[in-house]
């Protein structure tokens, strides 16, 4: 009969792995150490597919330095492109969050890589004298250099599908903008009467916040694309050979198509996680931001009879289990909820980020976890939010019309031409007896109603 398991050994001894598995004893002791989060290194294609790139990299680099002969390097090659096209991904069976800065992840990369590659040269798994997973698949690498630099890889693909996501949102709140443009209604701060504004200038102000954010992502990406392979343990590139650092990150630049750049100084990017704090901030930005429009949109659709009630948002499901006919603000609750989340893992890159020690923060993984879980959830709400609500969003132009009427809020709008003084008696009376102001002006005598129409026209409301 064909044996099911085949026999591994490293440091700690021997176990027996799954005869046709791709991973080896170091992803089998990691399977039994880190019965975390439930959740594998194969929920993450980015970083699979990012992995495999600096193997392939690093196995080019090494050829060219006449470390590693043909066969091997193409096998090598091979077993990398097949992961890089979707393949062997349910190989990756360690917990992402682990101990030991990622060895775990970087073990099991070099396991699978090594077996496909022995695959591809005619052997069975395991037979490790004829392709090894660290002297051959790891040659030249550390896990302090090749785990932070796959990260980058496969963070820089999620935030550029972000930046996509929240484009998309700024449009649908871009284009309410536009229709919107013509309805007045009353502007509010602490909650209470302000100034005229349009509702198209309240959405337009939702659609720049967006564009601004982006900015700021754009930016953050540019520092993810420093990194720091070459470095090996600790940054001063031991066990690589001279010159190795540039010519793998230019194979690595050639292969991802991202413009990677080698650290200046190694030793403080092996240690320095710098650039996730970086960009954790900004995904807090956004969260942060996205929320309080959310916040908005809730508060202008309350009611819809005891609330603001100027705008309405599509109903996408029914609001109550009790109560009939009710329907819930829902698309902008879940995007609040995925601010929150988003706010709380930055909490938890901050720490991990900051509990580094010396040459090297053994808590990537944990930051790895949390970048990629805000990445996705933040591009989720914004598609969500943008065909799920935005896109669906009416103005109540009557109820509008009739609140800025009866606002003493364009009292304002009277300070130059009446004094300070009138317009705060105005008000208090409006206030008091429920008048219109301008009705109380006409009867004081303060101004004519042809200047008061003058005054009050819409153009010379909102400032456009």
């Amino acid at each position: 009969m064909k044996k099911t398991t085949r026999t591994e050994h490293d440091l700690l001894g021997y176990r027996e792995v799954p005869a046709e598995a791709y991973y080896g004893i170091h992803s089998l002791r990691a399977i039994d150490n880190f019965p975390i989060s439930g959740t594998q290194i194969k929920s993450y294609p980015e970083l699979v597919k990012a992995l495999a790139s600096v193997k392939k990299a690093s196995a080019l680099a090494n050829h060219q330095f006449g470390l590693l002969n043909n066969a091997k390097k193409d096998a090598i090659v091979r077993a990398c492109d097949d992961l890089s096209n979707g393949e062997y991904h349910d190989q990756f069976v360690v917990d992402i969050i682990q101990g030991g800065a990622g060895t775990s992840t970087n073990m099991n990369a070099n396991e699978v890589i090594a077996n496909r590659a022995l695959d591809y040269l005619g052997h069975p798994h395991g037979t490790y004298r004829e392709l090894h997973p660290l002297e051959d698949v790891n040659m030249s690498q550390s896990t302090n250099d090749v785990y932070p630099t796959a990260i980058k890889i496969a963070l820089r693909s999620k935030i550029d599908l972000l930046i996509e996501a929240m484009g998309i949102l700024q449009e649908a709140f871009d284009k309410k903008a536009d229709e919107f443009s013509g309805i007045l209604k009353m502007g509010r701060t602490q909650l209470q009467d302000a100034v005229p504004m349009t509702l198209g200038q309240e959405f337009r102000a939702f659609a720049i916040m967006l564009s601004e954010d982006r900015e700021r992502l754009h930016e953050a990406s540019q520092l993810i694309q420093e990194i720091n392979l070459g470095a090996t343990a600790i940054g001063t590139g031991i066990n690589a050979p001279k010159g190795y650092a540039k010519v793998v990150c230019k194979y690595l630049s050639e292969i991802t198509e991202i413009p990677l750049i080698t650290a200046t100084n190694l030793v403080e990017a092996t240690q320095d996680a710098g650039a996730f704090v970086q960009l954790s901030g900004v995904l807090k930005r956004v969260a942060v931001k996205l929320s309080k429009t959310c916040n908005d949109l809730r508060l202008l659709s309350s009611g819809p009879r005891a609330g603001f009630n100027e705008i309405n948002l599509p109903p996408v499901q029914a609001g109550s289990s009790i109560m009939p006919g009710k329907v819930n603000p829902v698309i902008p609750e879940v995007v609040n909820q995925i601010a929150f989340e988003v706010i709380g893992n930055d909490v938890t890159v901050s720490f991990a980020a900051e509990a580094g020690q010396l040459q090297l923060n053994a808590f990537e993984p944990i930051i790895v976890r949390n970048l990629f879980n805000s990445l996705v959830f933040l591009r989720q709400g914004c598609i969500t939010l943008a065909e799920r609500c935005v896109v669906g969003i009416t103005a109540n132009d009557d109820h509008l019309r009739a609140m800025i009427a009866n606002s003493i809020g364009i009292v304002t709008a009277l300070n130059p031409h009446i004094g300070y003084e009138n317009a705060t008696a105005v008000a208090t009376e409006a206030h008091q007896t429920g008048r219109g102001v301008t009705e109380i002006v006409l009867e004081k005598g303060l101004l004519s109603k042809e200047e008061l129409d003058e005054i009050l026209r819409p153009e010379a409301l909102i400032g456009e």
